[in-house]
């Protein structure tokens, strides 16, 4: 068992029309299909801005412009039956190739190698109001986007 640590990530919020950009993920404990955002985790001496265009290049190729901070998000989540914790800056920004706007999916690879893949979502099918019913992860980032888009 790995030891209790809290983890420090960003993620980011790009949007089109409606809809934001997201990983699709599973946790087969939960059997649960979910979406959270692109990012990943700060390394020791980088700045939150810096962590995410670094994980975006590594994992999907694509350079991130305009990135502005929204809010910070603590996280505490069981996935796969482990319990973790993590501090999300969140910025939001837009993508300097704008042909990722016509895509409807692009497929990326973690550090570790496993592959995901990444798919416009509309707002409208998180939260506990959508007959989806998709969740979004963190908790609270659904709040924060709404809050910022008004």
């Amino acid at each position: 068992m790995k030891p209790a640590r809290i983890r420090t990530i960003a993620i980011g919020i790009f949007r089109k029309d409606d809809c934001i950009f997201v990983a699709e993920g599973y946790d087969p404990a939960k059997g649960e299909t979910f979406y959270r955002p692109l990012g990943g985790s700060i390394a020791f001496g980088e700045r939150g801005q810096q962590a995410l265009a670094r994980e975006l290049h590594e994992e999907i190729k694509v350079e991130a412009t305009n990135l502005r901070y929204l809010g910070t998000i603590e996280n505490i989540f069981t996935y796969n039956g482990q319990a973790g914790h993590e501090i999300v800056l969140v910025y939001q920004g837009d993508f300097a190739d704008k042909a990722i706007y016509k895509k409807t999916m692009v497929f990326g690879y973690e550090d570790g190698g496993g592959a995901f893949k990444a798919v416009w979502k509309s707002l409208d099918e998180f939260g506990a109001h959508s007959p989806a019913h998709s969740p979004l992860y963190p908790q609270g980032l659904l709040e924060l986007i709404m809050k910022e888009w008004k």
